[in-house]
């Protein structure tokens, strides 16, 4: 049998599990039997009041309680990839130190992509193995935990999702939290100096022009090109540096 404890160290002290809830406890709590986890992280819908799945919550809580798991909740809406995976971010972060087992099975489809996608990003950080339960049956009928029991649970592999740089990523959250998504070319290259994100070494009398220089050939013509995450639009005498669609998604999750 593959078990995702033969991926991790046998010497690990402090297990963390994340699962999405959904409508499943076996392919929640036998992995965590199967891991002897201490903590269990579940993925719960932010509009609990149209959630349905509140009673499997309650069903994990009280097995968690006997055997032993802490049991942490995180909201997020279910139907949005893109916070779930922000959401998966925050808490690998949080749990770092520590061994993380990341459940694809038990919650919806859009959940699953994006705990991987999570695992994808965060590739540097070794400590992380998401898994499959494949349980040993399905229910029958509709209104009933879906499945039952756990026939395997399969560890799957990992690659590496290519984000932007930290310095790209601090120019994105300046434009992303500005008035519109939108900011002058001028403001944001004085932004950017200030922050540090771009470094001007040219006597004072040429500064300005540097400052530009640097400015698009470091964080603009990349977010521009390589990314697609923000455009140029001109104005009058100005040029403003304008939040992109896609810009805007990648925000939701890598800021």
């Amino acid at each position: 049998m593959h078990t995702v404890d033969t991926i991790m160290s046998k010497l690990a002290t402090f297990r963390v599990h994340i699962a999405p809830l959904g409508f499943e406890i076996d392919r929640i709590i036998l992995p965590l039997k199967e891991t002897k986890a201490d903590k269990l992280w579940l993925l719960v819908h932010e509009k609990t009041a149209e959630d349905k799945s509140g009673p499997y919550l309650e069903s994990i809580r009280k097995q968690c309680k006997k055997l032993g798991v802490e049991l942490q909740v995180s909201y997020a809406d279910r139907l949005s990839i893109f916070k779930v995976i922000k959401s998966v971010k925050e808490i690998i972060t949080q749990e770092e130190k520590n061994y993380i087992y990341v459940n694809v099975a038990s919650g919806s489809k859009i959940q699953a992509i994006a705990c991987m996608m999570a695992c994808m990003i965060l590739k540097e950080c070794k400590n992380i193995q998401p898994f499959y339960a494949e349980p040993e049956k399905y229910a029958a009928f509709e209104g009933k935990q879906q499945s039952f029991g756990i026939k395997d649970t399969i560890p799957l592999p990992t690659y590496e999702i290519q984000t932007p740089k930290p310095k790209l990523l601090q120019a994105l959250k300046i434009i992303h939290e500005t008035p519109n998504q939108k900011i002058t070319k001028k403001e944001m290259a004085e932004i950017a100096e200030e922050q540090e994100i771009i470094v001007i070494n040219s006597e004072e009398k040429n500064h300005s022009q540097a400052r530009f220089a640097s400015l698009d050939k470091n964080i603009i013509q990349p977010l521009v090109d390589e990314w697609n995450f923000v455009e140029i639009e001109k104005i009058g005498r100005n040029r403003w540096i304008k939040i992109t669609e896609e810009g805007k998604n990648a925000a939701e999750f890598l800021i």
